[in-house]
C-alpha cells in the first residue's frame, strides 16, 4: 500500500489539537515523566543529577524514500538512531522528543503508522521510554527530527575516547547487512522487499542488537560508539579520539562478509565491502579489557598503539569511508 493510498482525512483536514488527539494515545509513556505532553513543555526527572541527550534528523529523500518504506518503519527507524546513541553512552534511553514536518496532503494515517513504529522500537530497546513531546509543521516534504534523553543512574558516559591500547574490540551484532539492503533497494527498487526480505527489512526498519540488558553489557566498557555511519569511518573516530589504531580482523569480517552475501545475494567483494563500509547497522562497537567481552559480543579486533593509519584490516590501513549527509 502507497502513503496516498492510506485511509483516513488529511492533515490539511483536521486542525493540529486533533492530530495529535489521534497520534499521542498510539505513542509510549515515559515513566521518567514528571510531567507529559500538553503543557508547553514536559518535565522529566532526572534522578541522577545529568542526564545523556542526544538529536538525529531525517529527511525524506536522503535518509528514507516512501516509495520503499512503510510509515511504521519509518518511526522504527527515527527512534533506533538516536535510542542506540543514548545506549552506546551508557545510560538506559528514558524520553523521546519528536518533531515533524510533512506535507499537508500527508494522510494523517501516516503520523499514526510512524508513532506506532516509535512505541516499537522504544518497546525492545528501552521499555518505559516514551515521547514526552515534539512539534507539528507544514512542510514541502517529509522531515522527522527525534531528540532522546537518558539515565546514566550514577555511571561515568562512555565515550569514544577512552579505548586503551590491548583492549578486544568488539561489536554487538553483524554489520553490513543494512548497507546491503540500501544497495538492493537503490539497484531493484520496491521490487527487493520480495526478493530480499531481510536484508531491505534490516534497512528500511532496523532492529540492531541492543536492548533492555545493553547498558550492563557496556558496564566494563572502555569506549563505545553507535555504528551508524559505517565501520571504517567510526572506528576511526574512535581511534582519532583515543590516539590509537583498530586493528580488525580480517576473518571475522569476511564471516560477517559471507552472511550479508547470503542473505542480500550479493558477491563477496560487494558484501565485504558492505561490512567496511555500510552504514545505519546501530549496533555497538566497543572494547573491554583483555578477556573482557561480554556474551552477545563478537570480538573484532584490537586496538594497538596508534599507527600509520585509523583503522587496519589485516595490517592494511583502511580509508574512513561511509555516510556523509553532504555528499551528492
Amino acid at each position: 500500500m502507497s502513503v496516498a493510498d492510506l485511509p483516513g482525512p488529511l492533515l490539511s483536514e483536521l486542525s493540529e489539537g486533533e492530530i495529535l488527539a489521534r497520534i499521542f494515545p498510539r505513542l509510549p509513556e515515559a515513566d521518567a515523566a514528571l510531567l507529559g505532553p500538553g503543557d508547553d513543555a514536559a518535565v522529566v526527572a532526572a534522578p541522577d543529577g545529568r542526564f545523556v541527550v542526544t538529536t538525529d534528523t531525517m529527511v525524506e529523500g536522503k535518509d528514507f524514500s516512501r516509495d520503499w518504506s512503510l510509515p511504521d518503519e519509518i518511526g522504527v527507524k527515527a527512534a533506533m538512531s538516536n535510542l542506540a546513541d543514548v545506549v552506546a553512552m551508557g545510560a538506559r534511553p528514558t524520553a523521546l522528543t519528536v518533531a515533524l514536518a510533512a506535507p499537508r496532503d500527508t494522510p494523517v494515517a501516516f503520523l499514526e503508522m510512524l508513532a506506532d513504529g516509535i512505541r516499537d522500537a522504544c518497546a525492545q530497546v528501552a521499555p518505559g521510554c516514551g515521547v514526552v513531546g515534539g512539534d507539528l509543521a507544514a512542510s514541502d516534504t517529509i522531515v522527522i527530527a527525534v531528540t532522546a534523553f537518558g539515565d546514566l543512574a550514577g555511571r561515568a558516559a562512555l565515550l569514544r575516547s577512552g579505548a586503551q591500547i590491548g583492549d578486544e574490540i568488539a561489536v554487538s551484532g553483524l554489520l553490513g547487512v543494512s548497507g546491503a539492503g540500501l544497495t538492493l533497494l537503490q539497484r531493484f527498487g520496491v521490487q527487493a522487499r520480495d526478493n530480499f526480505p531481510d536484508a531491505v527489512g534490516w534497512h528500511v526498519a532496523p532492529y540492531p542488537a541492543i536492548g533492555p540488558d545493553m547498558v550492563a553489557d557496556l558496564e566494563h566498557a572502555h569506549a563505545a560508539m553507535d555504528i551508524s555511519d559505517s565501520l571504517s569511518l567510526d572506528a576511526s573516530r574512535m581511534a582519532a579520539a583515543s590516539d590509537v589504531t583498530m586493528a580488525l580482523d580480517i576473518t571475522v569480517i569476511s564471516a560477517m562478509a559471507d552472511a550479508v552475501a547470503r542473505v542480500s545475494g550479493l558477491s563477496m567483494n560487494e558484501a565485504q565491502r558492505m561490512v567496511i563500509e555500510g552504514g545505519e547497522d546501530h549496533a555497538i562497537l566497543a572494547t573491554f579489557a583483555d578477556g573482557g567481552v561480554p556474551e552477545g559480543f563478537i570480538p573484532l579486533g584490537r586496538v594497538v598503539t596508534r599507527g600509520e593509519h585509523d583503522v587496519t584490516v589485516a595490517g592494511a590501513g583502511i580509508a574512513p569511508t561511509g555516510w556523509n549527509p553532504f555528499a551528492g
